[in-house]
């Protein structure tokens, strides 16, 4: 009776087939629909950069109008850190003090900056390092700590800023704001500061969410 022997076998054969592709169907829409929310979270958590003026502060709620003139709603979250930002000049640099400058790249290899700010000790560290600059095209940030004597030229003043793993000159014309940041409290959060979010994440409701500000003091504008 080998025959319908067979036949059980091969029915056992074709149902642990079936099985087995029920699991691997099953698998495969697990992974598509963890891709799938994998996406939606890395679109929600995309963030935009805002710049303007605060028209009003009611906790942790600002009212701003942007540089383009769109009238925001901003929430700073729990822990949100408060920046703010006055203005300072060649002087407040010395041996070791961290900055970061935003600059054009020049043909000897050095920077021409186009701003420069002051870090405060608590904040030494920020963003080390040498990297394109988005908001300004084929430009560069360089973050790091200032080393030997500044040397003034025609053209500006010139100063090394060391990182790990390199160096660059940067060449500080007149033009260039030069800016302090400082610890910062919702005392800053005044009407008529000036004011820039680099991360903030746009909410379902329209309205944006930030974990950091940088605020104006004195008529100052962050950058």
């Amino acid at each position: 009776m080998p025959a319908p022997s067979a036949g059980k076998h091969a029915g056992r054969v074709r149902f642990g087939l079936f099985r087995g592709n029920d699991m691997i169907g099953t698998i495969r829409m697990a992974l598509a629909g963890a891709i799938i929310a994998a996406s939606c979270a890395t679109a929600t958590a995309q963030t935009v950069r805002v710049r303007g003026t605060i028209e009003k502060a009611e906790g942790n709620v600002l009212s701003l109008r942007s540089s383009d003139g769109a009238e925001l709603k901003l929430t700073l979250t729990g822990n949100a850190t408060i920046v703010a930002v006055v203005k300072a000049s060649m002087a407040d640099i010395k041996e070791g003090t961290f900055l970061g400058s935003a600059a054009m790249p020049q043909p000897d290899g050095s920077q021409r900056a186009l701003e420069v700010h002051i870090f405060p000790e608590q904040m030494r560290g920020t963003g080390e390092g040498h990297r394109p600059y988005a908001p300004v095209p084929n430009s560069t940030m360089t973050n790091g700590a200032a080393s030997g004597a500044t040397v003034a030229g025609v053209e500006g003043s010139t100063i090394l800023l060391k990182y790990k793993g390199g160096e660059k000159k940067i060449l500080v014309p007149p033009s260039a704001p030069i800016l302090r940041y400082e610890i910062g409290s919702k005392g800053d959060l005044k009407a008529g500061a000036r004011f820039t979010v680099t991360a903030a994440t746009r909410k379902p409701d329209g309205t944006l969410e930030a974990s950091r500000i940088n605020v104006g003091r004195d008529g100052a504008v962050p950058h």
